[in-house]
């Protein structure tokens, strides 16, 4: 398979794995971009006008000690144990149109989650006073839409380089509802500024590929909260080889994850509350042909090594593309 073709297919990846899981709010130090989800060549924006969709799925299964005070939905929570997972339809519509000698593509990601959280929250009793109180909360539906109203890439003149920018939307779309720990929206948006940059040599199949980006959240109109800016920068390393009649690629993706201003309103009781993680793990990547169509799988795990102020867990995520 030509290396356009397999850029191309999978292209669209860095939507889904943007895709929102709220298993814990903003407020805690969690936003809606999720800690390691790019930087890998199939990420890389496509190198043809055309349509693209795929269907990703991520589970995510966290927690945190009775030590560690969590803001979730309005309630301050502790001994927290969550499970999240996400299915997501995404469509991404390369254009023919070039804007500074890039091309310009739009896309957009819908998900469906489905979460369980389960803690110690401080909730109101019966005479209206303030309690400590084992809850356990679920919560399924659409959660919020990722929009891609602006991607513009660039292709080095031998197509082992690329890279891009980029501006994502996440919406509210998804349902909220405060005093629950479990929610599948987050109740604001949230604008994310990124770039990325990929190698991938020709000749040698080695990769080197690198995904930033900085998240700026309005304040949630229920809870009164409104979470700093975050920083997020994914790292790839890997070597592929043409196996099978496709192409098999292994390797490591690191991420590194910092909240990098304070929380700010009156709901904000704990505090600047600014959070961090970091972590690496293996990913598996596969490009072939099903019935004349270029298709691609990935597989990630990514566990989670170095955290303060959020829940911690291990990623797990598993994409399928197909182009047309």
């Amino acid at each position: 398979m030509r290396r356009a073709k397999c850029m191309a297919l999978i292209g669209l990846v860095v939507l889904a794995i943007l895709v929102p899981l709220s298993v814990c709010a903003e407020e805690g130090g969690s936003g809606h971009y999720m800690p390691g989800a790019n930087a890998s060549f199939i990420d890389a924006l496509p190198g043809k006008p055309g349509l693209a969709v795929a269907n990703f799925f991520n589970y995510y299964d966290a927690g945190a000690s009775t030590s560690r005070r969590l803001p979730f939905g309005g309630l301050v929570a502790s001994g927290l144990d969550a499970t999240a997972y996400s299915n997501t339809i995404v469509a991404l519509y390369q254009t023919p149109l070039e804007l500074l000698g890039g091309s310009y593509s739009v896309g957009v990601a819908i998900p469906y989650v489905w979460i369980e959280v389960k803690g110690k929250a401080q909730v109101t009793g019966p005479r209206g006073g303030t309690i400590t109180s084992t809850v356990r909360d679920t919560a399924g539906g659409i959660g919020d839409i990722l929009l891609y109203p602006f991607m513009l890439g660039w292709t080095g003149r031998n197509a082992d380089l690329k890279y891009d920018v980029r501006l994502g939307v996440y919406a509210p779309t998804g349902d909220y509802e405060e005093g629950k720990l479990a929610n599948v929206g987050k109740n604001y948006w949230t604008f994310e500024p990124a770039a990325s940059l990929s190698y991938m040599s020709s000749k040698t199949g080695f990769e080197l590929s690198a995904f930033a980006g900085m998240d700026f959240n309005t304040k949630n109109p229920d809870t009164k909260y409104r979470s700093g800016t975050q920083f997020h920068l994914d790292i790839t390393v890997a070597q592929h080889l043409s196996l099978f009649g496709g192409i098999i690629g292994i390797g490591a993706n690191g991420f590194y994850y910092r909240q990098v201003s304070s929380d700010s309103g009156s709901g904000a009781i704990l505090g600047d509350f600014k959070g961090h993680t970091l972590g690496i793990g293996p990913v598996l990547s596969c490009v072939t042909k099903i019935w004349g169509k270029d298709f691609a799988a990935e597989a990630k795990w990514l566990p989670e090594m170095d955290v303060e102020k959020r829940l911690k867990g291990d990623y797990v995520w598993f994409k399928l593309a197909m182009s047309f």
